[in-house]
Formats: C-alpha cells, sequence, structure tokens
C-alpha cells in the first residue's frame, strides 16, 4: 500500500506539472500574439513595411523579445525608429534585428561597433576580395587576404559579425541579389576554414541596393564584400522565455 500511495503521489505531481506548463504556454502565448499585432500596428503605421515581426524563440516558444527581419534595405535611422517604436510598446522585453542589432529593453543599444570592423575595412580599402565572372567562386589569389581577414575577425569572436555582399547595377536585379548572397556565403565558408565560428557568422546580400557613396550604380567598384562587427551582450531570459511550472 505505502509504494502504490507514492506511486500515486508522484501521478498526480506529473499531472499538476503538465497542466502548470500547459497553463503558462497558453498564457504566454496569448501574450506573445497581443504584443505581435500591436507592433504589427506600429510596423503599419511607421511606413516601414518591408519588416517582419516575430514574438518567438528559435525552438518555437512565444516570447516577448521582438525579432524584426528586413526582408528589404532599410537605412540605419529607419531600422533605429522602428525598433525604438516596437521597444517602447508595454511588455516588450528587447528588440533585435536578424541580422544582428539589437535593443534592449531600456531602449539603449547592447550592441556597439568593435575595432574589428575598422581592422577589416582598411584590408579591404587597399586590395580586394575578387570572385570569377557572375560567379560566386573566389579567383585564385585570395588566400592571403582572406587569412589577413580572419586574423582582424579573431580578437573579436563572440561577437556577431555580418558579411554583406554588394553588385553593380549591371545585370538582373534578382540575379544580382541571389549572387551577391551567394558571394557572401562563399566568404562566410572560407573565415569558418580559417577557424572563426560559424554561429557568429551572418551572411546577406544586397544586389545592387546599397552602391558606393559618390558610385554610378554601374560601377565595377560597387562589387564588394563589407563586414559589420557587433559586440552583443546576452539579454537575461524571462519567465515568457522560459516557461516551466509555477
Amino acid at each position: 500500500m505505502p509504494a502504490r500511495s507514492s506511486l500515486l503521489i508522484f501521478a498526480g505531481a506529473i499531472i499538476v506539472a503538465a497542466l502548470a506548463i500547459l497553463w503558462s504556454t497558453r498564457t504566454a502565448g496569448e501574450l506573445a500574439d497581443g504584443l505581435a499585432r500591436q507592433a504589427q500596428d506600429v510596423v503599419a503605421r511607421s511606413g516601414a513595411r518591408e519588416a517582419q515581426v516575430s514574438f518567438a524563440t528559435a525552438d518555437g516558444w512565444p516570447s516577448r523579445h521582438a525579432l524584426l527581419t528586413p526582408t528589404a534595405e532599410l537605412d540605419e535611422g529607419t531600422r533605429a525608429d522602428l525598433a525604438g517604436a516596437i521597444a517602447a510598446i508595454p511588455g516588450v522585453g528587447g528588440v533585435h534585428w536578424s541580422d544582428g542589432t539589437m535593443l534592449a529593453e531600456s531602449g539603449e543599444a547592447t550592441f556597439t561597433s568593435m575595432h574589428c570592423q575598422d581592422d577589416v575595412a582598411s584590408l579591404l580599402n587597399a586590395r580586394t576580395l575578387r570572385f570569377e565572372e557572375s560567379s560566386a567562386d573566389m579567383d585564385f589569389g585570395n588566400d592571403e587576404l582572406l587569412d589577413e581577414v580572419a586574423a582582424a575577425l579573431r580578437p573579436c569572436l563572440g561577437s556577431i559579425i555580418a558579411i554583406t555582399g554588394h553588385t553593380d547595377s549591371s545585370g538582373d536585379e534578382a540575379a544580382n541579389l541571389a549572387l551577391s548572397r551567394d558571394r557572401a556565403d562563399t566568404v562566410r565558408r572560407e573565415l569558418v576554414a580559417r577557424g572563426i565560428p560559424q554561429d557568429g557568422l551572418r551572411a546577406r546580400g544586397v544586389g545592387a541596393s546599397v552602391p558606393v557613396e559618390g558610385l554610378d550604380p554601374a560601377d565595377p567598384a560597387n562589387r564588394r564584400i563589407e563586414f559589420s562587427v557587433i559586440a552583443k551582450v546576452p539579454l537575461i531570459p524571462t519567465p515568457v522565455d522560459t516557461p516551466s511550472a509555477r
């Protein structure tokens, strides 16, 4: 009898815990859905419709931290204004962009530019990572420059490193966008091969949408790879982000 009673008590505890988790998840989901609706209204009013908003973790759990994903190129002012407006919604724990930049609960930036970005820019101002024409395959002779880029990035490991591919405006826009993304992916693979952790690298392509200031968009000098290196400060999980029995 004592063993049977213990078993019943244990089974009851499991049921209670499961119901508590289910209720917690449902409540968290309702909160996340409400925040998402408010954030979508903010996006619509801002006119920056090239952004999608999600209030969920990578595993699909509801979260009060907003993830913004740009669907087109947004200038830094628009990005900052939009993230700030969403961060001001009561209940939002933080706002961050899928390509790296973040606003914390207070609206202050928790990411800061790193000296590595300037170091890499200096390298690429003097020399260029070259690709075969209309291809994401790299030309021979890039190995030394890639070694130097990896060495310049290494002191900032643990940060998020965004790799952005650009093209000139010649050719089809959709093809240019895909090519710029493929070239950024190629550079990411080369850096991983040189010991830069893949989980800290973000590759994206913007085609010909962001030409070098002062250059004609068709100028071949617009075919380039740029790096942004930002230090990250991890968010502290909230009960909504880690559903559990209460």
